[in-house]
């Protein structure tokens, strides 16, 4: 795709329909894209290439916007392989181009490339540095761990153009959500899922960088995943800001539920209209056998509370909770509040493992006390569940 942005500005990224899972790992049922741009001045740059499963594509997009000019930098922004797979045939393809990047991505380079010629080649980039193009130009932010160590973001004042790398990013091809945030239907949605689970962890570094750009005249936020930001960049700065501090977006309870035969989920849903009756502003139950892993890490640090019920395995704990609550624990989950639900049929166990596991997340706290459930809900478990609820709430 090739899209005019500006005068000297042009959008020249990839959509990819045919992901399965993005990093391996999550579902991206409405696919995923590759952004680069490049802006055309009296010096040329590219900034960031593509995947190499769109290689073909992004070198066509190139070579049609480029309108016979040859570009003299090729920004990198961020080294993750979606967006650099192209930069050892872009430093072929041109050999009078240079390569602008901060001195952890050169340094990095040949892990991915090995035998990559740079001598000569590269501009090191750090805070402060501006690569003059003409009209416009970028200065450079360094966003380390937002969420690779080498990671770079820049402005152009010319425009006031944010190129943000990962940070603002969300799942989902331009063709299908929109190619600016204004054509999207939910952005939030698909943003909390990408950033909980790609940049989360980093929610320090993420506030470094929002400290930085705060206070620059930012127009426009241009992603290397996503659609392109112009309209009420305040709401998309909040919902970062909020998210990067830990702090709960939506008032309610996320009750998350791992069940084998369906007893532990009976008592789940159960205690999910007991809180709806006592006036929980909004509950939100989920069956992680079935579901999303990733939207159940966004559900756990979009509320502010959190109910975990599970049955017991192995004199352990049911897998998939064991693997959310890892999930969790890897991302960073912390300020929030915690109840606990676990079935056992002879020897309950998943109770006390859900409780080793939430005590190793910081400021976690754990309401008490516990449910215990014998393989199925009885009506002697319902005043129980009436005061876990109350604790919780």
């Amino acid at each position: 795709m090739i899209k005019q942005l500006n005068s000297k500005v042009k959008y020249i990224g990839t959509d990819d329909l045919d992901l399965d899972l993005f990093e391996s790992q999550y579902i991206v049922p409405e696919g995923i894209s590759y952004n680069s741009y490049l802006i055309l001045d009296r010096q040329t740059a590219i900034l960031d290439t593509a995947d190499a499963r769109k290689a073909e594509e992004w070198k066509a997009n190139l070579a049609q916007a480029l309108e016979g000019r040859q570009p003299d930098f090729l920004v990198v922004h961020h080294l993750e392989p979606d967006h650099s797979a192209l930069i050892c045939w872009a430093l072929q393809e041109f050999p009078e181009m240079k390569l602008a990047a901060s001195a952890k991505a050169i340094q990095m380079l040949p892990q991915f490339f090995p035998g990559i010629n740079l001598e000569g080649r590269t501009v090191t980039v750090k805070d402060g540095t501006v690569l003059e193009l003409g009209e416009h130009s970028l200065q450079f932010y360094s966003a380390p761990m937002v969420h690779w160590p080498e990671v770079m973001v820049s402005f152009d004042k010319a425009d006031g153009a944010l190129y943000s790398a990962d940070a603002f990013g969300k799942f989902g091809a331009l063709c299908k959500c929109g190619f600016y945030g204004r054509d999207d239907d939910d952005w939030s949605c698909e943003a909390r899922r990408y950033y909980f689970n790609i940049v989360g962890k980093y929610g320090g570094p993420v506030q470094t960088l929002l400290g930085k750009v705060r206070n620059l005249p930012v127009k426009s936020i241009r992603p290397l995943h996503g659609p392109i930001l112009e309209d009420n960049l305040a709401d998309y700065l909040k919902l970062y800001d909020t998210w990067s501090s830990y702090e709960a977006e939506t008032d309610g309870i996320f009750v998350a539920c791992a069940s084998i035969h369906g007893g532990t989920l009976a008592a789940a849903q159960k205690l999910a209209d007991i809180l709806r009756a006592k006036g929980a502003p909004k509950v939100v139950v989920s069956d992680l056998s079935r579901s999303d892993i990733a939207e159940n890490v966004e559900d756990a640090f979009r509320y502010p509370k959190m109910v975990v019920a599970s049955a017991s395995y192995d004199f352990g704990l049911f897998t998939p909770m064991y693997d959310f609550l890892h999930r969790l624990q890897i991302k960073g989950y912390c300020n929030r509040k915690v109840a606990m639900v676990e079935n056992g049929s002879w020897a309950p166990t998943a109770g006390k493992v859900m409780a080793e596991m939430l005590a190793a997340m910081k400021d976690v706290e754990v309401v008490s006390p516990a449910v215990t459930i014998r393989s199925r809900l009885k009506d002697s478990d319902i005043p129980a569940l009436e005061a876990l609820a109350d604790a919780i709430l």
